[in-house]
Parts: structure tokens; sequence; C-alpha cells
């Protein structure tokens, strides 16, 4: 079992990990690497061994990612039209047809220098494939852990259900994703205050450029439509990021309840990312996600990638180059 033992020592950092914080991004790297080290460990006891159906075996573990990578440009592509027929041609609505074409134009460069045997072709293949896999395996660590924290119950007590604004229709209407969140704030709200608890709610977003009134008070208004009671809602109308929006939200609740303990709704695809920036920004609660469309997901979801990616900009671009370099290097003396 020594093929597995990499396997468990990265186990054992994402545990003390995730029992420090839940919601720091080097704990989706730590998943990673556990997976990835899990899936080497499999083949390299899967070879070793003598047990019958062994090769059959091995060879299902190598072909279900091969296959699996292979069809992946397909979908997103086929994902992309659909959500650009649905939502509208905007960049970020492009993310997944984009990376589709992407992912497609490099695997048919690869299968071209593989069938010629083109050494300047297996070159130049090296140095695309280098940071593309590198920025792969950080897209499966970011996905992967994303999966896990959803998976996260809140707490059953809290003080304060902070929920996510995003922009409004006509500038006055809340659009159904952002209904979505506000249900799921409710709900919570609810259950807390079944529980015995005394919570409020926090609507936060502020007034955009096109917006006829700060989305956090549309929130309100919604939820005051659906029976939440005026009192128990605060009104967050300043903040124009995610980050400020945080921030504001820590400042309110520390006035009202120093010790308080909160959760924060937001969309299922941006929960993990906003955890992130829920511990910068010093708030005492986890964030739960509420549901959105599938074929949304998959562009949504790169959006938040790059988000986080350009947070750590340059380590990211640092670590990008070193393996494209070394990458270059391997190719050349090859």
């Amino acid at each position: 079992m020594i093929a597995f033992a990499p396997a468990a020592v990265f186990l054992l950092f994402l545990a003390i990990g995730v029992l420090r914080d839940r919601r720091r991004l080097g704990n989706a790297v730590l998943l990673g690497l556990v997976l990835a080290a899990l899936g080497l460990g499999a083949a390299v006891w899967l070879r070793r061994s003598d047990a019958p159906l062994t090769d059959e075996a091995l060879l299902v573990l190598v072909l279900v990612p091969v296959v699996a990578l292979g069809l992946l440009p397909l979908f997103l592509i086929a994902n992309g039209v659909e959500m650009v027929r649905k939502e509208g041609r905007g960049l970020g609505n492009l993310l997944s047809l984009l990376a589709g074409i992407g992912l497609l134009c490099l695997e048919l460069f690869l299968g071209i220098g593989l069938a010629t045997g083109s050494h300047t072709l297996g070159r130049i293949s090296a140095l695309l494939v280098a940071p593309v896999g590198y920025l792969g395996f950080l897209f499966f660590c970011f996905v992967s852990y994303a999966f896990a924290y959803g998976r996260i119950r809140p707490r059953r007590k809290v003080d304060f259900v902070v929920v996510l604004g995003s922009g409004l229709i006509g500038g006055d209407r809340v659009p159904p994703l952002l209904a979505g969140r506000l249900e799921r704030g409710r709900r919570l709200y609810l259950a807390a205050e079944a529980r015995g608890a005394e919570p409020l709610l926090v609507t936060s977003g502020g007034q955009g450029p096109d917006e006829k009134l700060p989305e956090a008070d549309a929130m309100a208004d919604h939820l005051v439509e659906r029976g939440v009671p005026a009192e128990r809602i605060i009104r967050e109308d300043r903040s124009r990021t995610t980050l400020e929006t945080l921030e504001n939200s820590r400042a309110l609740m520390a006035e009202r309840r120093p010790d308080y303990r909160c959760v924060v709704v937001t969309s299922n695809y941006h929960a993990f990312r906003a955890a992130v920036f829920a511990r910068r920004a010093g708030v005492n609660g986890q964030v739960v996600g509420a549901p959105t469309a599938a074929y949304y997901w998959p562009s949504a979801t790169i959006r938040e990638f790059v988000a986080v990616l350009y947070a750590h900009w340059l380590v990211n671009l640092l670590l990008c180059a070193l393996v494209t370099v070394l990458a270059a290097v391997g190719g050349w003396w090859r």
C-alpha cells in the first residue's frame, strides 16, 4: 500500500486545512492533489498486482479520463451555444463556448503532431500543453472542492442571514437568479427562527448605473412581499463588489452583535469564491448556495475560476511560466 502513501499525506494536510478554516483556497489544491495521488496510486497498485482482471481495470482507469478530456470540448461547445441562445452574447456567457473551441483546437493540434511524428510540432505541443495542463489541474481542484464545500450544511443557529445581490431586471425588479438566493435566505431565516433564534436578514447590494434603486432595497421589498417582517431586514446598499458587500455586511453585523454568527447566501456556482472572500473580509460564517439552472453552471463556474486566478494573478503567472519553461527545456533536450 506504499503507492497510496502520498495520497494519505495530502489527505492529512487537507484535514488540517479544513479544520482550521473550510474557506481556505489552499484546501482546493490539497483536495486535487489527494485525488490525483489516489488515481496514480491505484494505477501503480494495479500494475504491480497479479489479481485477475488487473490489466482490464488499469486500462479502464487510464481510458476514462482520456475519453472524458476528449469529449469535454464538445460538451462545452454545446453548452456555450445553449448559453448564448438563452442568455445572450455577453462575454461572460461566451466563456464555455470559447473554452470548448480552444480545447478542441489544442486536441486537433496534438493529434496532428502525433500522427505526423514531427519533432517541431512536439516541442510546440509541450509549450501549449504545459500551461493548459497547469490551469486545467487548478480548475479540477477548484471544481472538486467547490462541489465538496457546497455539501456543507449551515449552522443550526445563526444571528444573521446575509443574501448577496445581483443585477436587477429593468432597473428595479428581482431576476430569477436573485429570487432563488432570496428564497434560500428566507428558508434559512425561518429555520433559524424555528430553532429559537432571533435572526436578522441582511440584503446586500448597491445601486448600479443602470438601476433605479439599490439592489438591497429591491431585495428587501421582495422578502417583505413574501412575509418577512420589514423590521427584521437590514439593508446594505452601498457595495459594488462581492468583497465590498461582505466587508460592509460584516461591519453592520458586528455593530449590532459583536459575537455574531451568520450564514451567507449566494448562487451555488458562486459559493466557494464568496467563501474565500468572506474569509478575507473577516466574516464569521460559512456560505451556502442557491440552485441555479444546469445550463448556466459551466460558464458561470469558468467565470468564477477566472476571478480566483485574477485575485492571485502573480503567483499563478510565475508558476505557469515555470511549468512552461520546464516543458520547453524537456522538449528541447528530447
